[in-house]
């Protein structure tokens, strides 16, 4: 039987995100039973070359961008009966949500698929992909 007490969202504030949230939203609602745990992981990528000053900046508005988008998902978690962790990391998203996973030891991570091109995906690599790769534990892409 698997039993999924720490669920971990990747979160990016596009639709297929949200969708994420409320999918671990339900499947927590199903385990009333067993304690669970959400966790809601945004990442901040600064560019490259990484200008220290400008860094600084984005990292910022990255954090008070998300930390506001933040707020509607705990909302959203308490009128549902759950309680959220939520989190901004700093680096490339996909090495962020592995590792996060990882070192809080849940049993799934959630993430939205987005919709690049087939070109974009060749070149840039697509970060659920490389999570479902790379995560030491069950992976759910939601669309």
């Amino acid at each position: 039987m698997l039993t999924l007490k720490k669920l971990l969202v990747a979160f990016d504030g596009s639709p297929s995100s949200y969708k994420a949230f409320d999918f671990a939203l339900e499947m927590s609602n199903l385990c009333q039973g067993a304690s669970h745990e959400i966790f809601v992981l945004a990442v901040v990528q600064p560019p490259e070359p990484a200008d220290l000053v400008e860094m600084d900046a984005i990292i910022e508005a990255g954090t008070e961008h998300y930390e506001e988008l933040f707020r509607e998902l705990r909302q959203k978690a308490v009128a549902a009966g759950s309680i959220v962790t939520t989190e901004v990391a700093v680096g490339h998203p996909a090495d962020q949500i592995v590792h996060y996973a990882a070192e809080k030891q849940c049993d799934m991570v959630l993430i939205g698929q987005r919709g690049k091109s087939r070109m974009e995906q060749w070149l840039l690599g697509s970060v659920s992909k490389r999570v479902a790769s790379y995560a030491h534990c069950t992976v759910t892409i939601v669309k």
